[in-house]
């Protein structure tokens, strides 16, 4: 059985190590990979927007099985390209994925499904939208409608902010064409929950919860980031608000698409927000989460190849999926400067042993040296029978792997263990 797997950071990273569990698949290659991870699959130089060079080697090479995992690659029909050929796939068609790839479309299918969400209008015209911010009540939520590198969600407590943050998007085009058209939406409060789920748009499957940390510095202070590191399972996500969840929004979410005429199969995240008058969807994510991926993986039992082929084939509902009763933490080491400016090309150093997973994110190979080479640079992954246990050991792992510029939040899963305490 040989594997691609298309994308090159943390989360796929995690796949991967996951897949190799499986004693079937005799070759994964990851497209494009990354040095750092070229221990655990081949890594081959096609970018995962490439998606005629994608197709192209999947055919050449025999491939009989694809993991689409970036957002990119999935809203422009790599699975529907792979599967004209023939290769059955794990991940969302094109039609599917716009359910990421447009905010605009998602916040609609909410309203018309009336899956709970917060209350929000739409703008494809600066001037209206920045009339609209002149009286829209504060904090308040503007969002470019495409994809943004998790980094599209502007939250501004002014309307001076808010007006700013409008012309950023919608006229310096900083997400370029994703700016075209915004969603302005009410500030919602309480805590964030993170669940992904496998569907394959008959049955739904919630994995274990999770919470992310998305603020660059300690106390969720700072810029907006792709998440600099993620704990589970998240303690505010009781059994009463999963049953609710998966009343009020999963299974809701499944059958509209399916309405819609776009089935989703693959993996469905649920960005949710547990306000005072219950849970609500933030966001939808046609993929895995990163950095959510490197904690949820690891705690899984079932065999993740053959939960991604009952997906493919429509049969999810005859695996059980089990998830160990332990706890995780992944802290994101990145380089200082990210999301904005960051220096890149400082060598990775490993001090000894890793009690647990590093996934590397953004590194490459270089005269036989694993150097930095992007924001975020890697995760380390620890495992634990408790909360604290796990963020206790993650810590202690991080500090035995060094570079220059390297910088990573002290303070992963501190509002986790605060909930546990109150529990």
């Amino acid at each position: 059985m040989n594997i691609i797997v298309v994308g090159g950071g943390g989360r796929e990273h995690a796949i991967i190590k996951s897949l190799k569990k499986n004693k079937t698949i005799n070759k994964i290659y990851a497209l494009p990979g990354n040095g750092g991870m070229a221990d655990d699959a081949e890594c081959v130089d096609i970018g995962a927007k490439d998606i005629d060079a994608i197709v192209d080697f999947a055919v050449k090479n025999n491939i009989d099985f694809a993991v689409v995992a970036p957002d990119d690659p999935l809203v422009l029909g790599a699975v529907d390209a792979l599967t004209a050929k023939g290769i059955p796939c794990f991940g969302p068609d094109k039609r599917a994925a716009i359910i990421e790839g447009s905010k605009v479309f998602s916040k609609n299918l909410m309203k018309k499904y009336s899956i709970p969400t917060a209350e929000y209008e739409v703008f494809s015209d600066i001037e209206k939208a920045l009339d609209y911010v002149k009286t829209a009540p504060v904090p308040v939520v503007i969002k470019a409608d495409g994809l943004a590198l998790g980094k599209g969600v502007l939250i501004c407590n002014t309307r001076d902010e808010a007006e700013k943050a409008v012309k950023t998007i919608m006229e310096d085009k900083i997400f370029g064409e994703s700016g075209n058209s915004v969603v302005i939406e009410e500030f919602l409060t309480g805590p964030e929950v993170s669940v992904l789920s496998f569907t394959d748009g008959k049955t739904v499957v919630p994995m274990i919860s999770s919470m992310d940390h998305k603020r660059a510095r300690d106390n969720d202070e700072g810029l907006n980031t792709g998440g600099m590191g993620t704990v589970a399972p998240n303690p505010h996500y009781t059994p009463e608000i999963a049953r609710r969840c998966m009343d009020e929004i999963f299974i809701p979410t499944v059958k509209a698409m399916n309405s819609e005429g776009r089935t989703f199969k693959g993996c469905l995240y649920f960005g949710l927000m547990l306000t005072p008058k219950g849970p609500k969807v933030i966001e939808y994510n046609c993929r895995f989460g990163d950095p959510e991926t490197q904690v949820v993986l690891p705690l899984l039992k079932t065999d993740l190849f053959e939960i991604m082929k009952a997906v493919s084939e429509e049969r999810l509902s005859d695996i059980s999926v089990e998830f160990s009763d332990k706890s995780a933490c992944c802290v994101i080491m990145a380089s200082d400067g990210y999301p904005e400016k960051y220096e890149k090309g400082f060598e990775i150093k490993v001090n000894g042993e890793l009690d647990g997973d590093m996934f590397i994110a953004g590194a490459k190979m270089s005269d036989g040296k694993l150097l930095t080479n992007g924001g975020r640079v890697l995760g380390v992954t620890a495992v634990a029978d408790d909360l604290k246990s796990a963020v206790d050991k993650a810590y202690r792992e991080i500090e035995k792997v060094s570079f220059e510029n390297a910088y990573y939040r002290k303070d992963i899963g501190k509002r986790a263990l605060e909930a546990v305490k109150e529990a």
